[in-house]
């Protein structure tokens, strides 16, 4: 087996290049016939397996800055959580194709459900952009399903309509909101349009200072978000057509864990366009100040001069007050 076997010489990782048929035949070349089980059997007692690629490595893992970016999170999270005002976890779920399509997973039945052999959007009622909102304190998610692009504006548009529906009647003196988000998407730390959007959409309409703290490029899984309220979700449909916008919107209500997880989900109807741009005048009007620790991924956002005043002159705000 010389020849055929690969690996690490500092390790005992080792694997064979060829196939069980390809390492018999050649077996059988040398005057060793072996069928390919037989080959299988030696090669399990030289301490040989299947194995396939393990996804261990992260290549941000080496970046000084990881670790201090993770913990001051936890710094921001703690103080938030100790003046009970409300953080939220938010990122785009993988984008679903409402129709007969198949879905990853296997569910009990005497029989496969018939789907389409191709998935096209073209056949498809419409592709879900699926926008989640998850309250670490509270164990609480919420999911907005766009019908169009998923832009900052989109991001944003739906975190205001949790805050005016959802998250000011609960937090009522709350002047202050804790976002944490992914590095990438429609929420990406380098967005200027992002940033623009909460400035206007969340600070100077409800009066709120918002601070963004964002996980290092590469680390969305520790996001909460993510294991929190789209796995229980993913899990929940595993191998169930979403047929259509009543059945996802179905199915993501009935998520439920035996941490108490109960989660909420609406459609969200909106058209957005791609291509959004903020200028270098209007980023300077920005109420926005940078924190001393990875500046890149952590600022805080706060309501313009005046802001209080249009804030309470605004329908949507007296609507909220009410």
């Amino acid at each position: 087996m010389e020849p055929e076997t690969a690996g690490d010489p500092m390790s005992e990782q080792k694997w064979v290049r060829s196939s069980l048929r390809h390492v018999s035949a050649r077996l059988d070349d040398a005057g060793h016939s072996a069928s390919p089980p037989t080959v299988a059997r030696l090669l399990d007692k030289l301490g040989y397996a299947l194995h396939v690629n393990a996804k261990k490595l992260e290549a941000s893992a080496d970046r000084p800055d990881r670790q201090v970016q993770f913990e001051h999170i936890a710094t921001q999270k703690a103080a938030f959580a100790g003046a009970g005002q409300p953080i939220i976890s938010v990122d785009t779920k993988k984008k679903e194709l409402i129709g007969n399509f198949k879905n990853s997973g296997a569910t009990w039945r005497r029989e496969a459900a018939a789907v389409n052999v191709h998935d096209f959007l073209q056949d498809a009622l419409g592709r879900a952009v699926p926008y989640g909102i998850y309250e670490p304190l509270r164990n609480q998610g919420t999911v907005y399903v766009g019908q169009s692009a998923d832009t900052p504006q989109f991001a944003v548009d739906v975190i205001a309509r949790w805050w005016r529906g959802i998250g000011y009647p609960y937090y009522l003196s709350a002047d202050r909101l804790l976002i944490l988000a992914d590095g990438g998407g429609s929420n990406a730390y380098r967005s200027r349009l992002w940033k623009q959007q909460i400035q206007e959409q969340l600070c100077d309409r409800y009066d709120l200072t918002v601070t963004v703290c964002h996980y290092p490029t590469g680390c969305s899984k520790w996001n909460p978000v993510e294991h929190r309220l789209f796995g229980p979700i993913s899990l929940n449909w595993a191998g169930e057509p979403l047929l259509d916008w009543e059945t996802m919107l179905a199915f993501i209500r009935g998520t439920k864990t035996f941490t108490g997880l109960a989660v909420q989900a609406f459609l969200h109807e909106g058209v957005y366009k791609t291509g959004g741009t903020v200028s270098d005048a209007e980023m300077e009007t920005l109420n926005i100040e940078r924190h001393v620790i990875c500046p890149n991924w952590n600022y805080t956002i706060r309501p313009r001069s005046g802001g209080q005043a249009q804030a309470q002159l605004d329908p949507a705000k007296r609507e909220l007050i009410s």
